[in-house]
C-alpha cells in the first residue's frame, strides 16, 4: 500500500515521502480500516519537526497522520464492536499513528461509528478536535448552569467545544472575529466578544472554568477572569509537572516540566485555581458520545482544501502556514 512516512525529524521542513509499504497486520483486538480521508493537524507539523518527541518519542520510519475516517476491511479475532463495511473514524492512539495511508490497523477501542449525515471528509475532521474538547470538559468537571470561557472560539476547536459544552448545560462565553459571531452563537454560545473591539478580560469575572486554545500569551487574561478556586485547562500553554506525572513521563521529565510550568502554576496559586495542560488521547467510547451530540444538531465541521497522498507535503505546508479556515484533508 501507499503511505506517507518520515525517516527522521526535520526542524526546518515538513517534507515527507510517499512510500510503498506492507498493509498492516491485524492483532486480535485490531480493526483494519481502509482510509477514505485523513485530516492534517498542527500536531502533524510538530511531529515532523520533532517538537513533541519529549512527550511522545517515535521510531522510524514513521507513518504520519493522527485522525481519519474509513471503512472496516477486516476485524481481529477478539474484536467485536464493528463489522466489515462499517464506516468508522478515530483519533489514532499516540503510539500507533498512521492515518496518511491507504490502510491503518487500529485498536477497536479507539474507533467509533460515523454518523450517516457526515461525508468522509467531514468525519475525518472531527475526532482529534472533538475529543480534545470532550476531555478538556471532563477535566474541568463543571456542572449544569456553570460558566465556561473558551478562548479562540471561532476556530475549529470552538466549533466542537461550544456545542459539546452547551449539551452539558454550560453557559459558554467566547471570543473571535465579528464575521463569525452569528455562526458561533448558533453553536450554543451565550456570549461572544469581538476581539477587535472588546477586551473580554474587562467584562468577564468569576467564570467557573476556562479552556485556553491560544497559549501562554493569553493565559494571564484567562487566569484573571476565572473565579477563586476555578479551573483552567490549556491546550497550548506550557506543560507542567502535574501533566508530566499524569501522562506517566519518567521522573526526570516530570522535574523538567515542573520547572518549565512554574509561571502558570504561580498564576493559578494566586487565586487557588487549578491549572491543567492536556494532550488529547484516543477514546472510541467518548467519540461515540460526541457523535450522538453532533448528529442531534447536525453539526458539520468546516472542510478546507483536499489533497492526495502525493500532495501530502503541500498539505502539511498549508497547515504549517496557518491562517486559512477549514480542516485540510488528505484522501488516499
Amino acid at each position: 500500500m501507499q503511505a506517507i512516512q518520515i525517516n527522521n525529524y526535520n526542524k526546518n521542513s515538513v517534507q515527507v515521502a510517499l512510500c510503498d509499504i506492507a498493509i498492516p497486520t491485524v492483532s486480535e483486538n485490531d480493526i483494519l480500516v481502509k482510509v477514505k480521508a485523513a485530516a492534517v493537524n498542527p500536531v502533524d507539523v510538530l511531529i515532523v519537526h520533532g517538537d513533541v518527541k519529549f512527550v511522545t518519542p517515535y521510531s522510524f520510519p514513521l507513518t504520519m497522520g493522527n485522525e481519519m475516517a474509513g471503512i472496516v476491511e477486516k476485524t481481529g479475532a477478539k474484536a467485536t464492536r464493528f463489522n466489515v463495511g462499517d464506516r468508522v473514524f478515530a483519533r489514532l492512539p499516540l503510539n500507533r499513528i498512521g492515518a496518511f495511508a491507504e490502510y491503518v490497523a487500529v485498536d477497536e477501542n479507539a474507533l467509533a461509528k460515523v454518523p450517516e449525515y457526515l461525508s468522509d471528509e467531514e468525519a475525518a475532521a472531527i475526532p482529534l478536535t472533538a475529543l480534545t474538547a470532550e476531555q478538556a470538559l471532563d477535566m474541568l468537571n463543571l456542572k449544569k448552569g456553570d460558566s465556561l470561557f473558551v478562548s479562540g472560539g471561532s476556530g475549529s476547536f470552538g466549533a466542537m467545544a461550544i456545542p459539546l459544552a452547551a449539551s452539558r448545560g454550560l453557559k459558554v462565553s467566547t471570543s473571535g472575529g465579528a464575521k463569525d459571531m452569528e455562526r458561533v452563537m448558533a453553536l450554543g454560545a451565550s456570549q461572544y466578544f469581538d476581539y477587535r473591539t472588546t477586551n473580554y478580560a474587562e467584562v468577564l469575572k468569576d467564570i467557573d472554568g476556562a479552556i485556553d486554545s491560544i497559549g501562554d500569551k493569553e493565559l494571564p487574561r484567562i487566569f484573571s477572569i476565572v473565579k477563586q478556586g476555578g479551573t483552567i485547562v490549556s491546550l497550548k500553554g506550557m506543560p507542567n509537572g502535574r501533566f508530566a506525572k499524569d501522562f506517566g513521563l519518567p521522573l526526570w521529565k516530570q522535574w523538567l516540566l515542573k520547572l518549565a510550568g512554574m509561571k502558570n502554576d504561580r498564576l493559578a496559586k494566586e487565586k487557588q485555581q487549578k491549572y491543567y495542560f492536556m494532550f488529547v488521547t484516543s477514546n472510541g467510547e467518548q467519540l461515540q458520545r460526541i457523535a450522538s451530540v453532533l448528529e442531534a444538531a447536525k453539526i458539520r465541521p468546516e472542510v478546507g482544501n483536499v489533497y492526495s497522498l502525493e500532495q501530502a507535503t503541500d498539505a502539511l505546508q498549508e497547515v504549517a502556514a496557518g491562517q486559512k479556515s477549514g480542516k485540510v484533508i488528505i484522501k488516499p
